[in-house]
């Protein structure tokens, strides 16, 4: 019997919920999870001016704007080793992937008619279309409320009817904080727990000492 296993790969995905019922609606694994995630964040600060003379000392009024993005490859190439058991991939390639990460981008042609529809019978204020919040979840301590900013895919090989074979896809996104969608929604407690669990990973850091830094006192 061996005593070692190989560790089972989780994989990052999108998740989509209902924002008004919180309820599940689609889970998206990526096929192989990114090589790079770059994240940024930007201090948000109470006070001062953009070009002041003088700088203030830094007062927080939310939480900072993190900002996400990161590439992941598609391919169809296992797949189509496979034939009998991957058809899709036969008939379509990986386009039905690229579809469905389309669809975070925009409304559905369902809703669309809808909105034709009541604008056609004389309704006077159509609400705007609402879509499903957007979960980011790369391992189990980081499941993180997000906004899709922009999207991008670039097709790279195609098979004999031009449908996709290889692609890349690019993510841009920002998460959404309690300023954003409250405190009391799934979304708003979802990102206290991501924030949460940051605090509680830096808590883990050993502390230094002004010695360290070769200083004796302050």
């Amino acid at each position: 019997m061996s005593l070692t296993a190989s560790p089972k790969l989780i994989k990052g995905g999108i998740v989509l919920v209902d924002p008004a019922t919180a309820q599940l609606q689609r889970v998206i694994a990526l096929q192989y999870n990114a090589e790079s995630l770059k994240r940024e964040l930007k201090a948000q600060e109470a006070g001062g001016e953009a070009g002041a003379d003088r700088a203030e000392p830094t007062r927080f009024k939310g939480p900072a704007v993190e900002t996400i993005s990161f590439e992941a490859d598609l391919d169809a190439t296992d797949q189509l080793e496979f034939p009998d058991q991957n058809p899709n991939a036969v008939a379509y390639g990986i386009a039905p992937q690229i579809a469905l990460l389309e669809s975070l981008s925009q409304p559905t042609s369902a809703q669309l008619n809808k909105v034709n529809s009541q604008a056609n019978s004389g309704t006077l204020e159509i609400a705007p279309m609402l879509a499903p919040l957007l979960l980011l979840v790369w391992g189990a301590s980081r499941v993180i409320p997000v906004k899709l900013t922009s999207f991008s895919v670039t097709e790279e090989a195609f098979d004999a009817a031009l449908n996709p074979i290889h692609a890349k896809a690019s993510f841009s996104l920002r998460v959404l904080t309690v300023d954003d969608l409250g405190y009391s929604s799934k979304g708003g407690a979802l990102f206290m727990t991501y924030l949460q669990n940051r605090e509680q990973l830096a808590a883990k850091v050993q502390p230094a000492t002004l010695a360290t830094l070769g200083v004796s006192g302050l």
